[in-house]
């Protein structure tokens, strides 16, 4: 099942029902071919909504909206602001979102219920942890982690030099990852703040996951996707690397994974996607053709599809 938009693709996700792509001129895409005009302007950022149905999108309109198959709302609005990223939990049914340097955090049970948490420093990206009670942001300096419903409160600040752009939790929650703008991630173990550091990327890291119960981290930024592992207390502290699929002539863009499955999705800077368990041999390349390079990837949660998407406008969801 091909596509092709005339926008580029934000984002490629994956609810109960099917595929969804958000993109840059506002919409929103089924895969069954229903569209929805929902931003005035590029839809930024994306998830899936905390029931399972639609998308929750942020753009640079400012507002937050929930995109189901027959119908469009907006739940929140930060005027004249962008919305750079959101994270939100099934766990809990909140969503959080990042507007400049605020968060807030909104639940979908209770229109009335909202807060907001001020920085020093622009929020780049936004995890809840996986109890869908505690949130990280990533900003320059460090993370700041915040109890999602307490409104008055000072945060947890782990610190680190440099620019931090995404961040994420580990599925047990012990540790916290960020990328960062110079070629590397860091991250910290929170019972003890203790930092990892984990360089040696040729180029920015722009897409991370977690797979095989949490055991496996993979990110994109290298001729192969990159593999740490997190088992044990100490996760990747004082071990190495690996790398599956490398290819000296390409660069992977992208990744997507289940965390409780053992299998990695990548996208190439030349238009190819591949799914591979790492624990195995070879990789099945579910989109053979070069093109332009992949700006969105998604696995199903049960690992029997992937939709992908690149900066060219073309679109695809391929039984795995």
């Amino acid at each position: 099942m091909n596509f092709t938009f005339d926008a580029q693709v934000t984002a490629a996700l994956f609810d109960r029902t099917g595929a969804i792509f958000a993109l840059g001129d506002g919409s929103v895409r089924f895969a069954d071919g229903e569209r929805f005009a929902v931003h005035d302007g590029a839809i930024l950022c994306a998830a899936i909504h905390p029931s399972g149905d639609g998308i929750v999108t942020g753009g640079d309109d400012g507002k937050v909206a929930w995109t189901r198959r027959d119908e469009t709302v907006v739940l929140a609005e930060a005027p004249g602001r962008w919305i750079d990223a959101l994270d939100t939990a099934a766990t809990t049914g909140l969503i959080a979102f990042s507007a400049g340097r605020t968060l807030s955090v909104i639940d979908v049970a209770d229109p009335a219920f909202r807060r907001d948490f001020t920085h020093e420093r622009t929020v780049s990206g936004v995890a809840f942890d996986p109890k869908g009670r505690r949130l990280a942001t990533s900003t320059y300096g460090g993370v700041a982690l915040w109890l999602a419903r307490i409104a008055q409160q000072k945060p947890t600040l782990l610190k680190w030099a440099g620019s931090h752009t995404g961040v994420t939790f580990s599925p047990d929650g012990a540790f916290v990852i960020t990328a960062m703008q110079d070629n590397q991630l860091h991250g910290w173990r929170l019972k003890d703040s203790k930092d990892l550091r984990m360089g040696g990327y040729p180029s920015k890291v722009r897409s991370m996951a977690f797979l095989s119960n949490g055991q496996l981290f993979a990110t994109a930024g290298a001729q192969g996707a990159v593999l740490w592992p997190f088992t044990g207390s100490n996760g990747p502290m004082g071990r190495e690397a690996t790398e599956i699929g490398y290819d000296e002539s390409s660069l992977v863009t992208q990744v997507a994974a289940r965390s409780g499955l053992g299998l990695l999705a990548a996208g190439l800077n030349d238009g190819r996607v591949w799914l591979a368990d790492p624990a195995g041999q070879g990789l099945n390349f579910v989109r053979a053709d070069k093109g332009s390079a992949i700006t969105a990837l998604a696995m199903r949660e049960d690992g029997g599809a992937i939709a992908w998407a690149d900066e060219g406008g073309l679109a695809g969801v391929v039984e795995a």
